[in-house]
Formats: structure tokens, sequence, C-alpha cells
């Protein structure tokens, strides 16, 4: 291999992608980056099913805790700490092991990122107005009349991607398809291998969201919510707090749902996200090694991976990043 190996491990939540790659980092030199939108907060522990203390201590997570939720974190900001972080640990001559379903980060990281423009934030709060009025659905209305391309790929409720797609083309008169189609992609100077879980069974899936939404609640779920909400500078209009499983809490605490309703509505959510990651995956270019969560799949990855282990033993020693 002329560039450094990584590896992509990537799937739908509660998949078991954390497990699979702890039990990855016992047979290979690798350090784990955490590809995960929520994951990144500070603060947002259970509900976003980050590795406990101990998990950490035994295998640390880069790009865990970096942000507080009253800062939005971008995809470029994302790109930029990863590629610094998969830097940093192939120069200590170890493997960068990327794992998490925010299939937006893996994405840019494969393709790079357009440089569309800023946007107005009067725009996006405009959008928000608007959509608690009349509901997510109906402004992706909007977005298939002055954007087919990009509604097309995103679910009627997908708030933050529509807002996005939106606030681009109402500040730029452009759609954000162009301004993606107009990106150069950077080359990645790693010699990736892809591994996606995608081989389970739609039932089978639903079932271990519903068991790890449930686990979660029984460990404080709606205590860390309400602390949360505590602070006093946190809203729902912030994309920590959109998060799946945590805006169904926070909406139960403004007394708008009951418990039951709010697990539902939770529920319902999570299984969402993973139709969306799964889709995400199925057209997945360049295509990605399939595994289910079967006891054999650390064997598969493993001989996906190939003769990583031996890269580092080259006599010319780690290639530099």
């Amino acid at each position: 291999m002329d560039k450094p190996p990584a590896i992509f491990l990537m799937g739908p939540t509660a998949s078991g992608k954390t497990g699979l790659a702890m039990a990855l980092r016992s047979h290979l030199p690798c350090d784990i980056v955490s590809v995960d939108s929520t994951q990144v907060y500070r603060g947002l522990d259970i509900g976003s099913a980050k590795p406990d203390a101990a998990e950490l201590a035994a295998h640390p997570h880069r790009l865990i805790d970096i942000r507080d939720p009253a800062e939005p974190y971008s995809v470029a900001e994302f790109r930029r700490d990863a590629l610094r972080e998969m830097a940093a640990i192939s120069a200590a001559g170890r493997i960068p092991l990327l794992v998490g379903g925010t299939m937006l980060y893996f994405r840019s990281l494969l393709d790079g990122l357009a440089e569309v423009p800023a946007v107005d934030p009067a725009i996006r709060s405009d959008l928000e107005r608007r959509a608690a009025l009349s509901g997510w659905p109906a402004l992706h209305e909007e977005l298939c009349r002055c954007d087919p391309a990009t509604a097309a790929r995103l679910h009627p409720n997908h708030s933050q991607r529509i807002c996005r797609a939106l606030e681009v083309y109402l500040s730029t008169g452009v759609p954000l398809s162009q301004w993606q189609a107009q990106q150069q992609a950077t080359a990645l100077p790693y010699n990736v291998t892809q591994i996606a879980i995608k081989g389970l069974e739609r039932p089978h899936l639903h079932a271990r969201i519903e068991q790890r939404f449930d686990a979660m609640l029984a460990a404080g779920l709606v205590e860390e919510v309400r602390g949360l909400r505590a602070r006093g500078d946190l809203s729902e209009a912030l994309p920590a707090i959109r998060a799946v499983g945590y805006r169904q809490v926070w909406r139960h605490l403004q007394g708008n749902t009951d418990a039951a309703t709010m697990r539902q509505e939770a529920l319902a959510a999570t299984r969402q996200l993973a139709k969306r990651q799964l889709t995400w995956l199925r057209g997945w270019q360049p295509a990605a090694h399939t595994i289910g969560t079967e006891p054999e799949a650390l064997r598969v990855v493993l001989q996906a991976c190939g003769g990583m282990a031996n890269y580092f033993d080259n006599p010319r020693g780690p290639h530099p990043v």
C-alpha cells in the first residue's frame, strides 16, 4: 500500500458498531475516531449512546465531548478535525478506525465539501418559525419545488437538512444540489477499507432500537435532559437538542407529551433515522463490505482489512500524511 491504512465502520443506529470497533481494536493497532454528530456534545451522554467511562478508559475515542451543546458543530468542522486526528494516529504508527452512523460526515471525508457561501441567520430563524406553524413536511414540499434533487434524498421530517437546503437556496438563489455538484473532491490520503453493518433484518434492528432506548430511560435519560433544560441557554433550535431521543424527551418535559407518547415518538424517530442511514448505505459508492452483527462479523472484518497490521512493519516506517 502506498498510502497509510484507515478503516470506516459504518451502520445504522443500534447496530452494534461500538462493540465491534472495540473488539477490532483488540486485534489491530487501531485508534478510534467517533463519527457521530451527537456524541461531539458534552453532556449528551446517555441518549447518544456514548461509551461509558470504563469503555473509554480501555478504548479511547477521539472527537467525543469536544463541543458545548449551545455551540453547533458543522460538517466542515468535523472534516477538519477528523483529518487532523487521522494524521496524528498514522504518525504514531497506528490505524485510524472511524466509527459511527453520521453518513454525511463519512461522505465529507471521501468527497470533500462544496464551498457554499455564508447564509443569513435571519433566513434560518424565519424557516424555523414557519416550520413551527406549518410543520416540516410543508417546507419539504417547498423544497421539492426549488431543489427537487435534494428533496428526493430527504425525509419530510428531516428538519435540519430541509432547513439547510432551503436557507442555501433562499440566500444564494442556487439549489444546494447544484452547489454540491460543483464541489471539488479532495483525494483522501488513505487506503480506506469500508465496512457497513447493514445485514440486519428489520424486525431485529427495531427490537435492538427498542431495547436500547428502554435501557437509556432506565439509565436516566429523562434526568439528563432535565439537567440540560435547567441550564437555561439551550433550546430546540439547536442541533444538539434536535437529536433523536433528546428532542422527544425535551418536548415531554415541556408538557407536550406524556411519558408513553414520548417513548413511542422517540422509537419512531429512531427507526426513521435507521432507515435513512440504511438508504445512504445502499447507494454508497464505492461499495462497502457488508456484514451483520452475527458472531462471525469480527472475522469477516479482519479478513476485509487484509494486511493492515503489516503496514507499519515496513522498514521505511509509517508514511507521513
